[in-house]
C-alpha cells in the first residue's frame, strides 16, 4: 500500500455497500455479516428466462438488505458501489455461464437520466466485471426515447410496452457475429433487458447473456428509475 492509498482508506474509509459498516479488509467487497445474512442465490435460483436472450444471471435476490444499498446506489449517487456490485456480478458469472462472451455491454440510461444522475449505474457495472472476468467492455446500444419509471407499473404488459422501440444499436457499434453478456442493476419482468437483446440480435449478435445484481420477481421493482 503507497502512502496516498492510505491516506484516502483513513480518510475515506470503505464502507459495505450493503450495510455501510467500514470494511475490516478494503478489497472485500462485503462485511462479513453481510456474506452471511445477504439473499444469496445459488443453483437454477440464480437463473432466469429474458426474452431474446440466452439466460439472465444474478447472485442476489432483491430484498432484504439489497433495494436500501441499490437505492443508495442510484439516487444517493454512490458512484463507489458500482465496483463491488460489478465484481459480485462477475462471481455469478464464472459459475453459471456456460461459454465465455465476447464483450460486456450495458443497459444505458436516457440522455436526460444521464444528465440527472450524473452517472450511468449500469456501465459502472459492466466495466468492474468486464475488468473482473478479463473481457473488453462497450457501449453498443442508446436509449433514444425516454421513458417513465418502470417501477411504476405493476403490469407486465405495460412494462414491455413502455419500453418497445426505446432502445437501439449505437451508431458504430459491432456486435454482429459476437457473444454478448449484457449487464443492468436489477431485474423484474425482463422487459428491458428483453428489449435490449433484441435490439442486439437485430445487430447480428450471436448470443447474449443478461447479468444482474439482484433479481426481483413480483415486487413491483425495477431499474433505470
Amino acid at each position: 500500500m503507497n502512502l496516498w492509498t492510505g491516506a484516502k482508506e483513513l480518510l475515506f474509509p470503505i464502507k459495505c455497500p450493503f450495510c455501510q459498516k467500514i470494511l475490516d479488509r478494503p478489497e472485500d467487497l462485503v462485511c462479513p455479516d453481510c456474506q452471511n445474512k445477504l439473499p444469496w442465490l445459488a443453483g437454477k435460483a440464480a437463473e432466469r428466462k429474458v426474452d431474446f436472450a440466452d439466460g439472465c444471471f444474478s447472485p442476489l435476490a432483491y430484498r432484504d438488505r439489497v433495494p436500501e444499498a441499490v437505492r443508495r446506489y442510484k439516487f444517493a449517487r454512490v458512484k463507489a458501489y458500482g465496483r463491488p456490485f460489478g465484481l459480485l456480478a462477475a462471481q455469478c458469472v464464472r459459475d453459471h455461464l456456460p461459454q465465455r462472451p465476447d464483450v460486456v455491454t450495458w443497459v444505458p440510461l436516457s440522455r436526460r437520466r444521464l444528465r440527472e444522475r450524473g452517472f450511468d449505474q449500469a456501465e459502472l457495472m459492466a466495466r468492474a466485471a468486464g475488468e473482473a472476468l478479463d473481457l473488453p467492455a462497450a457501449p453498443m446500444l442508446e436509449k433514444v426515447r425516454h421513458t417513465g419509471a418502470q417501477s411504476d407499473l405493476e403490469d407486465e404488459r405495460e412494462r414491455r410496452a413502455n419500453v418497445r422501440g426505446a432502445y437501439t444499436l449505437l451508431p458504430g457499434a459491432e456486435p454482429a457475429g459476437k457473444r454478448l453478456l449484457l449487464v443492468d442493476d436489477v431485474v423484474t419482468t425482463g422487459s428491458t433487458l428483453g428489449e435490449c437483446a433484441r435490439a442486439l440480435l437485430l445487430g447480428g449478435a450471436d448470443r447474449i447473456w443478461c447479468l444482474t445484481l439482484a433479481q426481483a420477481r413480483g415486487t413491483g421493482e425495477d431499474r433505470k428509475n
